[in-house]
């Protein structure tokens, strides 16, 4: 009898009292309760529906960005670690990430959390790490970026750039030293190639000098842009040895003398990363903090291979990101008595959005088989970058304009993603840059001047 009175209560709770006075000039309210209460459950449940207009709830299909189900090519163990890191990032970064990007601060607090994932210098073997796959490796990066950018480059910094300079151009000393810690996260990395007057040329124009002296390595100079700088722990600085012209590399303990730096304010993208301007005035390095296998650009350049395909990923990442949330505010917002998702224009952008998404996606999954494969060559992770920083362009410009102005706030999420994809581009190498290094390969000719 509840259950029956309940129901009946559903079908006039939504009848306000203007309608309710008009309803019982018609009709015996009280006859009519009566009756409903000898009705039995499916005539009553008949009744329901037929009063909600007979027609089923509708079911949506679920926000996937992988239409190609990619994910189906991992193992059950990579799959738990993905969803993993996604759990971790929803709970964890979402709820606080738009406060730290809009004050241009760093959350600490994620950084012994983020430790706890063990997912630091994933692809290494040894010192904690745990020798995954190269796949997994990008897989994580876009599991962070379809988040937050700037999380995904402050990680990127640490377990790629800082440690994996370490890790392939450290001595085993200098790799027992850092590595477990840095893994740990308990120290953190930065990575100082790029210069305020040299980026795309840092292959033969670095400015910022070493000089060997009794004492150790004398360096000067300056380096700008770098991720982590002002909080790191430890700040890989690569510079040019005045005695033979080569490229070297040095690691520069946090409160060495002569090393100064000043937090780079003001950018309109990756705001949460701590990117630092670095000042060395005859900042004095030992012997023995000089990367022992660091002896031309040749060397840098192997970090960079192993990093810029991480890139690429987590552009896909960024991507991702922009067309969920997209695909989830056109299913919620309506205009004209209906969803805007059911509109003909608006499904074109979200399927143009899905097929450049898509291609991404396969290309990357490919480039980190190559690189499993030891196969990966520098054109390679340069076309990948070039590729995805560009489609993803595309991707967070339409992701915005299928929210209207909505898109340009940052509640929304989209803002976000689509001023965070204009550093993605340009940093680890310019489209022309990469496109250079990808059209000597084809060619046969360099272009480089």
């Amino acid at each position: 009898m509840f259950s029956k009175i309940r129901k009946a209560y559903q079908l006039f709770k939504s009848i306000d009292f203007e309608q309710l006075d008009k309803l019982s000039r018609k009709v015996d309210l009280p006859k009519v309760m009566d009756s409903f209460s000898k009705l039995d459950e499916k005539q009553l449940n008949g009744l329901m529906k037929m009063l909600e207009g007979g027609k089923p709830k509708r079911e949506l299909p679920p926000i996937n960005g992988d239409f190609y189900e990619l994910h189906l090519r991992l193992s059950e163990e990579d799959r738990a670690l993905q969803l993993k890191v996604r759990d971790f990032m929803e709970r964890e970064i979402r709820p606080l990430v738009n406060h730290y990007w809009l004050r241009d601060e760093f959350p600490f607090e994620i950084i012994p959390k983020l430790a706890q994932l063990n997912i630091c210098g994933l692809t290494y073997e040894g010192y904690g790490c745990a020798g995954r796959s190269s796949l997994m490796e990008g897989i994580i990066a876009m599991e962070i970026a379809r988040v937050d950018a700037s999380v995904a480059t402050f990680f990127g910094v640490q377990s790629g750039l800082a440690m994996g300079s370490i890790y392939l151009c450290g001595s085993d000393a200098q790799k027992q030293e850092w590595l477990p810690a840095m893994q740990q996260m308990k120290l953190i990395g930065a990575f100082g190639l790029t210069e305020p007057e040299v980026g795309s040329g840092a292959a033969g124009g670095l400015t910022v000098t070493a000089r060997k002296t009794e004492k150790g390595w004398v360096l000067n100079g300056q380096k700008k842009w770098i991720g982590n700088a002002t909080f790191a722990d430890v700040t890989v600085i690569w510079a040019k040895d005045v005695d033979d012209g080569e490229v070297k590399g040095f690691l520069v303990r946090k409160g060495t003398p002569g090393f100064e730096v000043e937090k780079i304010k003001g950018k309109m993208a990756l705001r949460i990363v701590q990117n630092g301007l670095i000042t060395l005035t005859d900042c004095t390095v030992d012997e023995s903090d000089r990367l022992q296998h660091a002896h031309s650009f040749k060397d840098t350049a192997k970090v960079l291979q192993l990093t810029r395909a991480g890139v690429a990923w987590m552009a896909v990442g960024c991507a991702r990101g922009a067309y969920e949330n997209a695909l989830d505010y056109t299913r919620k917002r309506k205009q004209f008595g209906k969803p805007i998702a059911s509109f003909q224009l608006i499904q074109n952008h979200l399927v143009e959005m899905l097929s450049n998404l898509t291609a991404m996606q396969t290309l990357v999954y490919r480039l980190s088989e190559l690189q499993d494969a030891d196969m990966l060559r520098d054109e390679h992770a340069s076309l990948a970058k070039v590729f995805c920083t560009l489609r993803t362009r595309d991707i967070v410009s339409q992701a915005r304009e299928v929210m209207g102005g909505n898109g340009i706030l940052l509640e929304y999420d989209v803002a976000r993603f689509l001023a965070d994809a204009e550093a993605i581009y340009s940093y680890e190498g310019t489209k022309e840059i990469n496109s250079l290094i990808v059209g000597r390969s084809i060619t046969g000719f360099s272009a480089f001047v």
